[in-house]
């Protein structure tokens, strides 16, 4: 017996009443096996050691926005006071590992301009690219360079793989003022979700 046609029997049956008998245990446990899905993947519940670094590196990189310097510190103290991971120092030893990015409308870099050129000049990373600097007019100086990207916080986990070289995204979610501390509400609806479908006993 096909599972669709099971499905659409069982959709007629609480249409128009149930039958009962063996009608009524299939289309329970086809309820009860939607209900027990888990709504994030079996790692989260196997995994124990974790890393915590931004887009555009860890926390010691010195062209690291400090909006996202401080999401990592965030994150980290979150993870801590959740108390179901080990945040590890590097990635090394890392099951998982979560990445940040702070909304970008406010995001900021002083530089020094010579000419066109202006030091730093880096532009965004991730999967945002070519985040652009705008320079001044081309005059020696101090200029600003504002970096342009997603207003929203933007929380995602991979999987550490063996070779070192990190998994597709097991996790992903953007909300407004998402990373702000105390409360880190992107990893908040993450542990709500994890300790749901995967709770410590």
């Amino acid at each position: 017996m096909g599972r669709l046609w099971l499905e659409a029997r069982c959709r007629d049956e609480i249409a128009h009443g149930s039958r009962g008998g063996a009608g009524v245990v299939a289309c329970g446990g086809i309820r009860a096996d939607e209900e027990e899905k888990p709504s994030v993947p079996a790692v989260f519940g196997n995994a124990k050691y974790v890393y915590v670094k931004a887009e555009d590196g860890d926390m010691y990189n010195p062209r690291l926005l400090p909006e996202d310097r401080d999401a990592i510190s965030d994150v980290m103290n979150a993870l801590h006071a959740w108390g179901r991971y080990i945040v590890m120092p590097t990635d090394e030893g890392a099951e998982l590992v979560f990445i940040v990015r702070k909304g970008r409308v406010a995001s900021a870099r002083a530089g020094v301009t010579v000419g066109t050129q202006t030091t730093p000049g880096s532009t965004g990373a991730g999967p945002y690219p070519g985040n652009p600097r705008q320079t001044g007019a081309g005059v020696p100086g101090t200029t600003f360079g504002g970096e342009v990207g997603p207003p929203d916080d933007f929380l995602e986990v991979r999987m550490k793989n063996p070779g070192g070289d990190l998994s597709g995204p097991v996790w992903q979610r953007t909300m407004t003022d998402g990373l702000d501390a105390p409360n880190v509400p992107l990893l908040q609806t993450l542990r709500q979700a994890v300790e749901r479908d995967y709770p410590q006993k």
